[in-house]
């Protein structure tokens, strides 16, 4: 059995590949580079290319017969980004994404796992977001995810596809066996910035401590990545029981939504209990008024995962951070090499 993974050489998309490889499924990498790793394939059956090459995507299958499923996780996905060239994110996210789902359907492969944000949900008072949460989108990132879900749902309903989104939110930490990790060296998330003030020796500053969360400050949902990856493959194993092949009157919609989370959160006070746990508590932390576009943030009702994928985080914060601050080590090492 085999697996077409998009976006193969990617933090997340990696680390699926290899979740995939423990299990025994071959996965088939399919990624252009731009921002994966060739490092990342190495090992695996690799394709350099753009997911709307209908040519090279029928090769791999022609190549492949065997894959069953396609795990798509190619995509552009930070949000300054978005903000800064909007087009280039509609043309990479959306556009995209609806050519490689053409590609799938011509060589008769009907299950496609969507890598989503649940960033585009708006939050309840508590902060947490469900599968039945408005959508509100906040920026092209987001915005470009939820339209390429709408296309996609569309396609499903008319064409046969079928398909299960995964939508999360933060993922941090690396492959536990440090195979793959973050490509960046200096990660935008409060995670990063924490190990890059703890590598430099320089106060790590909390940006906001009043907000209206347990204990002030920004709350997020971190999710290790391997926990992640898990619930890919997960979705892959269980696909025909979320959205059965057969079509009867009463089966449930060809496309399918859920959401990973933790179901409470991090806090960015807890994130930094959490990280001195990890270093010790001399990591020096100072506070800060918000800055301009900080929010509040939100975390994830895991209740449908359970459920449809008998899947929930095995991983703690503490092991992220672990396994994020081995990873940074050895990235240093593989850059000095490259």
């Amino acid at each position: 059995m085999k697996v077409l993974i998009t976006g193969g050489a990617g933090f997340i998309g990696s680390t699926i590949a290899s979740a995939f490889a423990e299990r025994g499924v071959t996965p088939v990498v399919l990624d252009s580079l731009v921002t994966g790793r060739p490092e990342f394939t190495e090992g695996k059956i690799f394709y350099q290319g753009d997911i709307g090459d209908g040519a090279l995507v029928d090769r791999i299958f022609a190549e492949h017969p065997d894959i069953t499923a396609a795990v798509h996780c190619a995509a552009l996905i930070v949000v300054p980004d978005s903000m800064a060239d909007p087009a280039r994110y509609y043309r990479v996210n959306l556009t995209r994404t609806l050519d490689f789902a053409d590609h799938l359907r011509r060589n008769r492969c009907d299950r496609m796992v969507f890598a989503s944000t649940a960033g585009m949900y708006r939050p309840s008072e508590d902060l947490s977001v469900t599968e039945a949460s408005e959508l509100d989108p906040q920026n092209p990132y987001t915005r470009s995810k939820a339209m390429a879900e709408t296309a996609l749902r569309d396609m499903a309903a008319a064409y046969g596809l079928r398909v299960v989104s995964l939508r999360y939110l933060n993922p941090i930490g690396a492959d536990p066996r440090l195979r793959t990790g973050l490509q960046s060296s200096k990660p935008t998330h409060a995670l990063g910035k924490m190990i890059e003030s703890y590598e430099s020796g320089v106060a790590f500053r909390i940006t906001g401590v009043d907000w209206p969360t347990r204990d002030g400050t920004a709350i997020r949902d971190y999710i290790h990545v391997w926990d992640i990856a898990r619930a890919f493959v997960a979705a892959v194993d269980r696909f025909d029981a979320i959205v059965p092949p057969a079509r009867a009157a009463d089966a449930p919609p060809a496309y399918q939504v859920v959401n990973l989370g933790t179901g409470d959160g991090t806090t960015v006070r807890e994130l930094v209990d959490a990280f001195r746990e990890v270093v010790g508590d001399d990591f020096e932390v100072e506070e800060a008024p918000a800055r301009p576009g900080d929010v509040v943030g939100a975390f994830v009702d895991p209740a449908k995962a359970w459920e449809v994928l008998r899947w929930k985080p095995e991983f703690t914060i503490g092991d992220a951070i672990r396994h994020s601050l081995q990873w940074a080590e050895r990235r240093r090492r593989l850059d000095v090499v490259a």
